[in-house]
C-alpha cells in the first residue's frame, strides 16, 4: 500500500522524499524505486525537515503512534483505513487531530469510484427520493488472506474481516446515507474457518494453511443490522470465506429509484418504474470514465488538502469516528447477543467544535 500511494503522489507531481518500514529489503525497494531516504522507524521520517506528509500504511495497531507523532509535528496525515485497530485508539488519534495544525484524511478510496461518484451526484439531485435502506455486501467465497500474518492477529489487526474488507461496505452505505445519526446497532461475529485442519482454498489465496501453527483469533463472517434516527436501515454481510458465491454489492432503496453497483467499480445501475404507455421497469445503465479510480482520486484530494492548508471535502476525521463506531458497535452486540444503542457521544461533539475552529484557522505556512 506505500508503495501504491508513493507512484500515485508521484504521478501526481508531488515528490516522494522519504519512507519508513522496519524491514530492510523493504526500505531498500522503496529507496530504489523512488530515489527517497528510507528510516527504519517512524520518528525518523516525521522529524525529516523535507517531509509535509505522511501517509500510514501500517497494520491497523501501528496507526495511532505514527498519526499522533506526524500530527503532533504539524504534518498532514493520510491513514489507510480502518482509522484504527479499536475505538479508543481512533478516538485517540482524533482528539490530537483536533488540535494539530495538521490535516487528517482516512484511506476509504472507493467513495471516490466511478459508481459512487456518479450515484452521490444523482442521489444530490433527488433522483432516488428518500433513502429508505442499504443491503451492503462484502463477501468472498473463499479469500483468507495471509493465515498467520498480521491480518489474522487480533492484537494488530484488532478484528478480521469486518475491518479488513466490511469496513468498506459499511463506509459505503454509510457515504450513501450521508452519515446519518445511528440509534441502534447488532451484529454476529463468527470465527469459522481458522481452525480447518483441510481448509479448501482452490484459488491459493492464503497460500498456506496450518491451522495448528497460525495465528486466527479474528472473525472470517460478520452479518450486521444498523438502524438510523431517521428511519434508514443498513444491513451488512462481509466474509473472507463463505459457502456462498462471491459478492461486492452495494444496493440503495429510495422511495423514487433504486440503485446497484459493486464496490469499487465504473458501472451504476439505476432501478426505476413507471406508467407512460402501460407500468413498466426502467433500468438505466450508466458506465463511467474508467481512468477516475478512488485511489487516484482520494489522493489527489489529499494533496490538494496539503498545498492549500484546506481540509479535504470529505474523507474526514469525524466520519471515520462513526464507522469505527458501528465496528465496535457490531463486535459488542456479538459478545453480548444484544443490540447495542449508539448516541452521539459528547466528547464527539467537543472534538468536532475543535476541528471546525481549527478549520477557521488556516495554516500560516
Amino acid at each position: 500500500m506505500g508503495h501504491l500511494h508513493a507512484r500515485s503522489f508521484a504521478e501526481l507531481g508531488a515528490q516522494v522524499v522519504a519512507g519508513a518500514d522496519l524491514v530492510e529489503s523493504q526500505r531498500e525497494r522503496f529507496a530504489a524505486e523512488f530515489d527517497a531516504r528510507t528510516y527504519d522507524t517512524h520518528e525518523g521520517l516525521v522529524a525529516d525537515d523535507d517531509v509535509d506528509a505522511v501517509v500510514v500504511t501500517t497494520p491497523n495497531r501501528f496507526h495511532e503512534p505514527i498519526a499522533i507523532a506526524a500530527l503532533e509535528a504539524g504534518l498532514d496525515v493520510l491513514v489507510e483505513k480502518p482509522l484504527a485497530h479499536s475505538l479508543e485508539s481512533a478516538e485517540r488519534i482524533a482528539a490530537v487531530a483536533a488540535e494539530s495544525a495538521g490535516i487528517c484524511m482516512v484511506g476509504f478510496h472507493n467513495r471516490h469510484a466511478a459508481s459512487m461518484a456518479m450515484f452521490t451526484e444523482y442521489r444530490d439531485r433527488g433522483r432516488f427520493g428518500d433513502l429508505t435502506h442499504v443491503e451492503a455486501n462484502y463477501v468472498r467465497r473463499r479469500g483468507v488472506p495471509g493465515p498467520g500474518s498480521w491480518f489474522t492477529d487480533g492484537d494488530l489487526a484488532g478484528g478480521g474481516a469486518l475491518l479488513d474488507i466490511g469496513v468498506h461496505a459499511l463506509d459505503l452505505a454509510l457515504y450513501a446515507l450521508d452519515f446519518p445519526e445511528i440509534t441502534e446497532v447488532s451484529g454476529v461475529a463468527r470465527t469459522t474457518f481458522g481452525t480447518q485442519a483441510e481448509y479448501a482454498d482452490p484459488d491459493g489465496f492464503g497460500d498456506t494453511w496450518n491451522a495448528e501453527a497460525e495465528t486466527y483469533d479474528v472473525d472470517d463472517s460478520v452479518s450486521a443490522f444498523v438502524r438510523c434516527a431517521g428511519g434508514q436501515t443498513i444491513s451488512l454481510e462481509a466474509a473472507w470465506a463463505t459457502n456462498r458465491e462471491q459478492s461486492m454489492d452495494v444496493r440503495v432503496r429510495g422511495t423514487d429509484a433504486g440503485a446497484q453497483f459493486d464496490v469499487g467499480t465504473t458501472d451504476l445501475t439505476i432501478l426505476e418504474a413507471g406508467t407512460a404507455g402501460c407500468d413498466h421497469y426502467a433500468d438505466v445503465e450508466l458506465t463511467g470514465d474508467g481512468t477516475q479510480t478512488g485511489y487516484r482520486t482520494q489522493d489527489e484530494q489529499f494533496l490538494e488538502a496539503v498545498c492549500t492548508g484546506n481540509e479535504p471535502p470529505t474523507n474526514t476525521i469525524e466520519e471515520a469516528l462513526l464507522v469505527q463506531r458501528v465496528i465496535d458497535a457490531i463486535y459488542r452486540s456479538s459478545e453480548t447477543g444484544l443490540a447495542q444503542q449508539l448516541p452521539q457521544p459528547a466528547t464527539q461533539e467537543r472534538d468536532s467544535k475543535r476541528i471546525c475552529e481549527a478549520i477557521s484557522h488556516p495554516r500560516s505556512d
